[in-house]
């Protein structure tokens, strides 16, 4: 025998019927609302693989790639794959000095749709810190259910966590890579976690990939033998990047440091001095380790522009 009144139970009655009203609700609104995905490219990965299957070569200073024009391809991609899906947006990591924008990276952050993250780059030119944004941005996003698909290329074994942190919320994650010749790009415990795989063969690469001739390679270039592929430059070449260092650094750092470091002249401190070969190396593709009147030449150039702006 129920302990519940006549009024009591019309009244659970009446809050079950109102349950079941906002659930029919909800479920009708999910219905109507279109999915979401995100694409999210390690530039890091794109250049390296697309280069070697292209171009023979990881070096990006001796191909180009038509960032533009890949990512374009990749959103036409997923538009096949999800087409009741709209694109959140395309997120494109890449790694710079001090995180400052290069040429390239502002072109391609001004793309519609394209949102670039920098990491920063090593001594060494290695990314530092791409695979944490991939991975907060990823989980973020997931968490607060602004995507339903993410799109991941890349490959690096410590995207699983952020794979695995996306899909805990219930997002699905596509793993997008390039094809590797006699081998794998891609980690295997990568591949293991995802939802899918798709990879990308010559033909699609070819188009975006275009090999630099020789005079459109810096100065002192080594190709894969570590042969040097191009003159070494002159002393006045490399005077007149000590001056373009310069500045990049006045720059970034204002008057107040080149007032300071001026009573030094024509001695640099130390940490100056390695930031001035590593950037100028960079930017000749040549090692001026064991061209030591090619380095006084790049301290004069240095020199010369600071006592020009004091």
């Amino acid at each position: 025998m129920s302990n519940y009144s006549p009024r009591e139970l019309a009244e659970i009655a009446s809050g079950i019927e109102r349950t079941n009203e906002l659930l029919t609700r909800v479920l009708a609104e999910v219905a109507t609302t279109p999915s979401t995905h995100a694409v999210f490219v390690d530039a890091g990965y794109v250049y390296a693989a697309a280069g070697r299957l292209v171009a023979g070569t990881e070096d990006r200073r001796t191909f180009e790639l038509d960032a533009e024009g890949i990512i374009e391809a990749f959103i036409d991609k997923a538009r096949s794959i999800f087409p009741d899906s709209r694109l959140l947006r395309v997120y494109w990591y890449d790694g710079a000095r001090r995180r400052i924008h290069t040429a390239e990276q502002q072109r391609i952050a001004e793309l519609p749709d394209v949102k670039v993250r920098l990491g920063n780059l090593n001594a060494n030119n290695q990314q530092k810190g791409v695979d944490s944004l991939i991975r907060t941005d990823l989980e973020s996003l997931a968490r607060h259910r602004a995507i339903s698909d993410a799109v991941l290329i890349g490959g690096d074994e410590d995207l699983v966590s952020a794979v695995e942190a996306a899909q805990g919320y219930g997002a699905r994650v596509h793993l997008w890579g390039i094809e590797a010749l006699g081998g794998r790009n891609q980690a295997e415990p990568l591949l293991w976690e995802v939802d899918s795989q798709r990879t990308f063969d010559l033909e699609f690469c070819k188009p975006y990939v275009t090999r630099r001739t020789l005079h459109e390679q810096p100065f002192g270039l080594a190709d894969d033998a570590g042969r040097t592929g191009g003159p070494v430059p002159s002393r006045d070449d490399v005077r007149f990047v000590g001056a373009r260092v310069a500045a990049q650094w006045l720059g970034q750092r204002g008057r107040v440091p080149l007032a300071e470091l001026l009573p030094g002249h024509p001695y640099l401190p130390g940490t100056v001095d390695q930031e001035l070969l590593v950037e100028a190396e960079s930017l000749l593709g040549l090692s001026l380790r064991g061209h030591a009147d090619l380095r006084r030449a790049l301290r004069d150039g240095f020199w010369d522009h600071l006592r020009t702006q004091f």
